[in-house]
């Protein structure tokens, strides 16, 4: 059997994918994986997502230099959601966000709303020309 058929694709033909950086352990970010993407991912040794509002694959970094290497990948217990340990690449600290910051995570919800916990990195102006 080929390890791609292992995994439970959804519906639409994704997989929910988690990156989590190598060392701190920090969730960086959450996105969908299609077959292609995930074969991909396994070859290049970096993060391809599938995007969804794109239609299309997704190298992480292809734009903003800020590309995940991927050292594990990992399939949960139901076979239907991929970890990836990455090394963030591009900027230190990794900037692994579109908003400039290190995750995607940066919002705690505290005293009934949400508060910005983590500082933007780098302008996001200055990462996407």
């Amino acid at each position: 059997m080929n390890w791609l058929d292992e995994v439970k694709w959804d519906a639409q033909g994704l997989v929910p994918a988690i990156a989590q950086e190598i060392g701190t352990n920090d969730v960086l970010m959450f996105a969908f994986m299609n077959r292609e993407a995930l074969a991909k991912t396994a070859e290049l040794g970096e993060a391809v997502y599938f995007s969804r509002s794109r239609n299309r694959l997704w190298h992480k970094g292809e734009e903003s230099g800020h590309i995940q290497k991927v050292h594990e990948l990992r399939l949960d217990c139901d076979n239907d959601v991929v970890l990836m340990k990455v090394e963030q690449l591009g900027h230190t600290p990794g900037i692994a966000c579109h908003t400039g910051r290190h995750s995607c995570f940066f919002q705690l919800y505290k005293d009934g709303a949400w508060h910005t916990v983590e500082p933007v990195l780098k302008d996001p102006e200055r990462i996407y020309k």
